[in-house]
């Protein structure tokens, strides 16, 4: 099975934006020794002062010259914010830097109300589906060149290389989501770490609506992804702790009440009044825990039966891990504890 990874350049205690971009190229260099398939990079908006990444396509500028080999793409660009032919021109030039390692990650997300003023975002449309499917369709289009010679775009052109385009993914946390990514013949990947109770309902929508001939992804069959918030640690109980801040965050969001920083582990466990419970090795034929932690054997048997139950061979792995250094040593052990084949 292949391992990759989404950040979201976590701005560090006391610390900046730069601080936070320094960080998340470190961990694409890290990934990439380790053999991890992918590094995605994240889009949200009115959290600067704690997420930084706001703008993947000009962060992936950053790490097409920081990498080499590993796919880098975006975790995602939230499409309802965006021309689509503007989307396909940045990934287009991306493209063009990073000569066929490029993935376009397409998902929609509204933000707070004054976010989304400033983003000239229109939170009325009719048919946020359609839009969204239309938006997708667009993006792509362009960037293959498929629009025919009458058509109004029939004349546009995007930059990119002999290798490209870049490759288009859809990802959301709904079957909605799903049905999109199949009836246009897209990739897709699932969030499981927003709302794990859809994932197989949102794997069996897409595989019902997936249109290989219909569509415009090229693809023959399915492909999928599932995106876990995942740590690992030497042991389970080490590993529980390393996911308290997760925990926490989880607890203060169902609040309303996020807070500025994301907790550190002690801090976490405070809030939790005690260290999270282990992960247990075998999960419930129904549970789908929104974080899951453990030591290397405990870990991996868990990836492969989340994997499992969606019929994917990639799991992409998020974490709320405050910390860069128990970030990177959470990402080889995971390497380590799937086997992965590391890069020179």
């Amino acid at each position: 099975m292949d391992l990759s990874v989404v950040d979201l350049s976590p701005v560090p205690r006391g610390g900046t934006a730069a601080d936070a971009f320094e960080n998340t190229v470190d961990a694409a260099k890290h990934a990439e020794r380790l053999g991890y398939e992918r590094f995605w990079v994240a889009e949200h908006h009115g959290m600067g002062d704690r997420l930084a990444g706001t703008t993947p396509e000009v962060l992936l500028g950053r790490l097409a010259g920081a990498t080499d080999s590993i796919r880098i793409g975006s975790g995602a660009v939230l499409m309802n914010h965006y021309s689509p032919f503007k989307v396909a021109e940045s990934f287009g030039v991306l493209d063009g830097l990073a000569p066929g390692r490029v993935d376009l990650g397409m998902g929609r997300a509204n933000g707070s109300p004054a976010s989304d003023r400033a983003l000239g975002t229109d939170r009325r449309v009719e048919n946020p589906n359609e839009d969204h499917r239309e938006r997708i369709t667009a993006v792509v289009n362009h960037l293959r060149g498929d629009y025919p010679d009458e058509h109004p775009y029939g004349d546009l052109s995007v930059p990119g290389s002999d290798s490209g385009p870049a490759v288009p993914w859809v990802l959301g946390s709904s079957p909605a989501s799903g049905e999109i990514a199949g009836e246009l013949g897209l990739r897709y990947c699932f969030a499981g770490f927003i709302r794990p109770g859809f994932a197989e309902r949102a794997f069996a929508a897409y595989r019902e609506a997936f249109d290989p001939e219909g569509g415009v992804g090229g693809l023959d069959e399915p492909q999928g992804m599932v995106a876990v918030n995942a740590v690992a640690a030497e042991t389970d109980e080490a590993a529980a702790r390393r996911r308290a801040p997760a925990e926490a965050t989880f607890r203060r969001m169902q609040r309303g009440e996020l807070g500025d920083e994301t907790p550190t582990v002690e801090e976490a466990i405070e809030e939790l009044g005690g260290a999270p419970e282990p992960t247990p090795a075998t999960l419930d034929a129904d549970e789908w825990p929104r974080a899951i932690s453990g030591g290397p054997e405990t870990i991996s048997g868990l990836l492969e039966q989340l994997a499992d139950r969606v019929g994917v061979d990639e799991v992409m792995i998020q974490h709320t891990v405050p910390d860069h250094d128990g970030a990177l040593d959470s990402h080889a052990l995971l390497a380590e504890a799937m086997d992965l084949d590391p890069r020179e």
